[in-house]
């Protein structure tokens, strides 16, 4: 049976290794990578790979030169992302920024979600999400025109609470939602508001949000880089 081979460049393929062994802490943070001729001899391939490799990793934020020194896994490493961050006051190091709020035809997997008809509009506010000043997320949020009209989630200021609190306060408590997930390379008003590297994915999340007797009342698309954030979701509702 023929297996499938790797036919990324080398460079490429050196990153991914070295990537590993940091996300999953055989290299920790501080530590100091071997230096670039035992790299060589290691991958057995040329200094100007084991460069691009070293390079692309820099960029990516998994490491960081030291002039005189070498370089090293740099301390801030995957960050958490958990459900609060979207919310104000966001917890310690996250922030948004409400980018635009409109009143639109919502594309045809969100009008379907929320089960709207053709030509139905949607109020959408989209965000984006920083952590340390750094873009993590930008998120595209739909809601029924109808039932959020003129209430705070069509006005353009952020919201205490965020949108479920906005949404309780409607008489639409969320009482449950459902994620699809993703990954694809970016687009490139993506690749621009996350700042990502050549060559980064992007994770992308599907989120339909359901009230009582499985209303769906929102509808948010999340993307993030798929390459310095890790995601965590847990909630009780009740």
């Amino acid at each position: 049976m023929v297996q499938y081979q790797d036919t990324r460049p080398k460079h490429q393929q050196i990153a991914a290794a070295i990537r590993a062994d940091i996300m999953a802490g055989r290299l920790s943070p501080g530590a100091q990578l071997p230096s670039t001729q035992q790299l060589v001899s290691q991958y057995t391939t040329a200094n100007a790979t084991v460069q691009r490799a070293l390079s692309l990793l820099k960029d990516e934020g998994f490491l960081e030169g030291r002039p005189g020194k070498g370089v090293f896994v740099r301390a801030k490493q995957l960050a958490v992302v958990e459900v609060s961050s979207y919310f104000a006051p966001s917890p310690r190091g996250y922030s948004y920024e409400l980018l635009s709020v409109d009143e639109v035809v919502p594309p045809r997997d969100v009008a379907e979600a929320l089960g709207l008809g053709d030509g139905d509009k949607a109020v959408l506010r989209h965000r984006l999400l920083l952590h340390d000043g750094d873009p993590v997320e930008l998120s595209w949020s739909y809601y029924p025109s109808t039932l959020v009209r003129g209430t705070p989630l069509a006005g353009s200021k952020k919201i205490k609470g965020g949108a479920p609190q906005a949404l309780a306060d409607l008489g639409y408590p969320q009482r449950e939602f459902t994620d699809l997930l993703s990954s694809r390379p970016p687009t490139v008003e993506e690749a621009e508001g996350l700042e990502l590297p050549e060559g980064v994915p992007v994770m992308r999340q599907f989120r339909v949000v359901y009230a009582d007797n499985q209303r769906p009342v929102e509808v948010s698309v999340l993307v993030k880089g798929g390459h310095l954030y890790t995601l965590q979701y847990h909630q009780r509702t009740t």
